[in-house]
């Protein structure tokens, strides 16, 4: 995963926990959470 996709992905989590205005989505949450949890644990080869 590249660091645009993991900061858009983080973006999308900020909007689905913060903004009232946005419906929670529990299935969409946890499924962004799975991906990025390993970011910071992949080798820089790899993540590239």
């Amino acid at each position: 995963m590249t660091e645009t996709e993991y900061s858009l992905k983080i973006e999308e989590l900020d909007r689905l926990l913060n903004d009232p205005d946005v419906p929670m989505q529990p299935a969409r949450i946890w499924a962004l959470l799975d991906e990025v949890a390993d970011h910071g644990r992949m080798p820089e080869a790899l993540a590239a």
